[in-house]
């Protein structure tokens, strides 16, 4: 499934390069921004952001939807949200099938939901609620998450009901689905072919921490993808060749180190999109 103006490898922009970024002749093929980071952004920022971002081709990626939560849909926030993406021309937006928020209050943590069929048509009733207030399709995301909750399917099962009742886009995080099945004990390939992969708009691939403590992998998104990861996202272009970036929400690099990813990641995806071309490094 294509996203209009969306191909090959990204980046999400961060605040701690955006004047880097900025300076420098780093062009990725698309940014995608978390707008929960930027709709309140300290004034000093505003110019290079809106600067950036009126300049390349961009995605949102929200945190704070919570779309698995019982409670209806927050329309004050979705108002802000969609002020923001219309005033940024924002076409596509995309967030985590999860909950985070609990009687109003925030969480900050992205949390499993029951896999039950009334769960199932809860949540795409909510994504198609949200879609309809924003104008735009919603993309949801597959979470990494660290204790199963009830279950009347397997996780692959509910992601595609909840996807196909909604008639919305699937962000396949390959990092999450890595963290999972280590800490789950799957199988990830089995896992990820089991998808509805004819709905995958686009591809996360990130970092992840081991906790040897609790013997437990922790998606942190504060470390360089690894090799393991790597492999799955090979695997998962073979798939879907769908446009892929890389995701670094914690420890931020250099932007140099964040353009040395991006080039591996250009590296490997030149194999599955034909207009890319192999020798387009940044340096």
């Amino acid at each position: 499934m294509k996203l209009d103006g969306i191909s090959n490898c990204g980046i999400g922009l961060r605040r701690e390069f955006l004047r880097e970024f900025k300076a420098g002749n780093f062009k990725p093929d698309w940014i995608e921004i978390t707008p929960e980071n930027w709709i309140h952004m300290p004034f000093k920022m505003r110019n290079d952001f809106y600067e950036i971002i009126s300049s390349n081709k961009i995605i949102a990626h929200g945190l704070s939807l919570s779309i698995g939560s019982p409670e209806p849909v927050n329309f004050q926030a979705l108002a802000q949200l969609k002020t923001f993406l219309n005033e940024n021309q924002i076409e596509h937006y995309s967030e985590h099938l999860s909950f985070s928020s609990w009687h109003g209050s925030q969480t900050y943590e992205l949390l499993p939901v029951p896999m039950t069929i009334p769960m199932a048509d809860f949540i795409a009733d909510k994504i198609k609620i949200v879609s309809d207030f924003l104008q735009r399709p919603v993309i949801m995301e597959n979470a990494a998450y660290y204790y199963i909750p009830y279950a009347e399917m397997p996780e692959q099962d509910f992601i595609n009901m909840v996807i196909n009742k909604a008639d919305c886009l699937l962000l396949l995080d390959v990092n999450n689905v890595y963290v999972n099945s280590i800490n789950h004990k799957f199988n990830p390939m089995k896992f990820i072919s089991a998808l509805d992969l004819d709905r995958v708009a686009y591809i996360h691939t990130a970092g992840h921490t081991y906790y040897p403590e609790q013997d437990i992998l922790i998606d942190t998104h504060g470390a360089p993808v690894v090799d393991e990861v790597w492999g799955l996202l090979r695997y998962a272009l073979e798939q879907t060749p769908a446009p892929a970036m890389i995701e670094r929400d914690n420890n931020i690099p250099p932007l140099s180190e964040i353009i040395s990813e991006y080039n591996f990641l250009q590296q490997i995806t030149s194999s599955y999109y034909p207009t890319l071309s192999k020798d387009r490094n940044f340096v």
